[in-house]
């Protein structure tokens, strides 16, 4: 049995060990998927506190609707495709609401692009974060929590062939974003 086999099989026993109502289950279903998720949350929205609200409602949503998920091997997909339609409740709500008035936009400092590893990183994070939301969803979820192209299509709810044109397309824009600042030093 391959790690992913067993991976998928430890889920599906946890979410039917939830579905019971086993306290324990819920216990040890947010110990193994609290991290991950706010992971994928904070790198979404851009702040500690927001994440913290946002992945308290997923986990209220979870528990909610643990007795409805029908294939406990999906609980993965399941799981971020709560975290992201919580994440776009959220963002609706904040668009919905009108802009503040009191930012000058240019009293906010840019960052320099160079060369060093450690700033390397710091540059690709502050290049991730400039990504629209779908763009910068797609490649959190691929390749900083490790969903397979299925899994990411089932979390979003969109075929696989609309996940592979988002990744290509979120990978140009980090690329071009990322070369662009590079020639400005």
């Amino acid at each position: 049995m391959t790690t992913d086999q067993r991976d998928y099989r430890d889920d599906e026993l946890l979410a039917i060990r939830c579905q019971m109502g086993e306290a324990a289950g819920f216990d040890d279903l947010i110990a193994r998927w609290h991290g991950p998720l706010w992971t994928y949350v904070r790198r979404l929205v851009g702040e500690d506190d927001t994440a913290r609200e946002v992945v308290q409602n997923v986990w209220v949503r979870v528990i909610r609707g643990i007795a409805g998920l029908r294939d406990g091997s999906k609980l993965r997909s399941w799981l971020f495709g709560i975290a992201r339609r919580t994440l776009m409740d959220r963002l609706r709500e904040r668009y919905a609401k009108p802009a503040d008035p009191d930012i000058d936009i240019n009293e906010i400092p840019a960052d320099a692009w160079t060369n060093e590893p450690h700033e390397d990183l710091a540059a690709l994070d502050y290049s991730l974060a400039r990504l629209p939301i779908v763009e910068r969803e797609v490649l959190t979820l691929f390749y900083l929590e490790e969903l397979s192209l299925s899994e990411v299509a089932d979390a979003l709810k969109v075929p696989i062939g609309t996940i592979k044109s988002r990744l290509f397309r979120a990978r140009q824009m980090l690329r071009q974003d990322m070369e662009t600042r590079g020639s400005r030093t």
